[in-house]
C-alpha cells in the first residue's frame, strides 16, 4: 500500500464511520485487510484498495467493519454498570412508574456482553420493573457482531471475563461443548429485552426513537475531536432531558461539551443540563453528581 492509497484509505474510512487513523497505523491496516480482502473475494489487497477508492459501497463498508475494533467482556469497567445499579435504575424506576416503559440504547454493542449485561442489572433489580416494558437497542457498524449477540451464545472464554458464577447459572444454559469447552446461551427472557440494529454513529439517530438511558461507552476515543461533537450532539437528540448518558472511563467530553465538572465517584456517568447556557457547539451534558 503507498503512502497516497493510505490517505485515501484514512479519509473515506473518517467519512463513512468516523474512525480516526493515523498515519502510524499503516502497517497495521495491511495486517488486517491483507487476508479479509481475500476472503471477501477481491483477489488481493490492491484488488480491494481499487474497490475502495472507486467508492464502492460494499468495498468500503467492509474495510470499516474489518478495522473496528470490538474488544468487550460482560460487566466491562464495574464502575459503569455499579453507576446502573445505584443511581439510574433506582432513579427511572421512580421518574418512570406511571408509563412502566423503559428504553436503553447499547450504542457499539459488539458481540453483545454489554447489552446483555444491562439486562441482567435491570432483571436482578426486581420488583420495581416488573411487568414493566424493558428495550435494550444494541447497535453497532459491524452486521457481523451484531449477529452474533443476537444469536446470544457465548465461549466459556467469554463468560469466564467479567461474568460472576451466580449470573451465569442464573441467566445462561449450556448448550455444548467443543474442543476449547463448554458453550453457553444467554436464557429467552434476558434475549427477548434486546433488539438489534445496524448503525452508524455519524448519522441520524431519529430513526431509534428516544432513550431514558444511553451506554456509548469506548467509542468515541476511535474518533477526532470533530466527530465525537458531531456523535454527541446526536446522541443529545436521542435522550430524554432527565436521562442518562454512560461514557467509557478513558473518555472525556472536555472541550466538547459545556459545563463539565467531573466527579470522582460518577466517573463517564452524565446528564442533560438544560439550565446551563452552552457555548457554540457545546452539547448539553453535566457530569452527575
Amino acid at each position: 500500500m503507498t503512502p497516497s492509497e493510505f490517505d485515501d484509505l484514512r479519509c473515506l474510512l473518517r467519512q463513512h464511520s468516523g474512525l480516526d487513523l493515523s498515519r502510524d497505523k499503516q502497517a497495521l491496516v495491511e495486517s488486517r485487510l491483507t487476508p479479509f480482502a481475500r476472503r471477501g473475494g477481491f483477489g488481493d489487497l490492491a484488488g480491494l484498495l481499487r474497490q475502495v477508492r472507486a467508492g464502492e459501497p460494499r468495498a468500503i463498508a467492509d474495510v470499516a467493519e474489518a478495522m473496528t475494533t470490538n474488544e468487550t467482556s460482560f460487566f466491562r469497567d464495574r464502575a459503569a454498570f455499579a453507576h446502573l445499579r445505584e443511581v439510574i435504575l433506582p432513579a427511572l424506576s421512580r421518574s418512570r412508574a406511571s408509563r412502566r416503559r423503559l428504553r436503553i440504547w447499547s450504542a457499539g454493542c459488539s458481540t453483545g456482553q454489554e447489552p446483555y449485561s444491562i439486562a441482567m442489572c435491570v432483571k436482578d433489580f426486581g420488583a420495581p420493573f416488573d411487568g414493566w416494558q424493558i428495550e435494550i437497542v444494541a447497535t453497532d457498524l459491524s452486521r457481523a457482531v451484531l449477529q452474533r449477540s443476537e444469536d446470544g451464545l457465548f465461549s466459556q472464554f467469554d463468560v469466564q471475563r467479567g461474568l460472576p458464577i451466580h449470573m451465569l447459572l442464573d441467566h445462561f444454559m449450556p448448550v455444548g461443548e467443543t474442543p476449547v469447552g463448554q458453550v453457553w446461551r444467554i436464557n429467552p427472557e434476558l434475549r427477548a429485552m434486546v433488539t438489534h440494529r445496524p448503525f452508524n454513529l455519524l448519522h441520524d439517530c431519529a430513526p431509534l426513537g428516544m432513550f431514558d438511558v444511553i451506554f456509548c461507552r469506548n467509542v468515541l476515543i476511535a474518533f477526532d475531536d470533530a466527530t465525537r461533537t458531531k456523535v454527541l450532539a446526536g446522541l443529545s437528540q436521542a435522550l430524554h432531558t432527565d436521562g442518562y448518558l454512560m461514557l467509557g472511563g478513558a473518555e472525556t467530553v472536555r472541550r466538547l461539551t459545556d459545563p463539565f465538572k467531573p466527579h470522582p465517584d460518577r466517573r463517564g456517568l452524565y446528564r442533560r443540563d438544560l439550565r446551563a447556557p452552552l457555548a457554540p457547539g457545546a452539547m448539553p451534558f453535566k457530569v452527575v453528581a
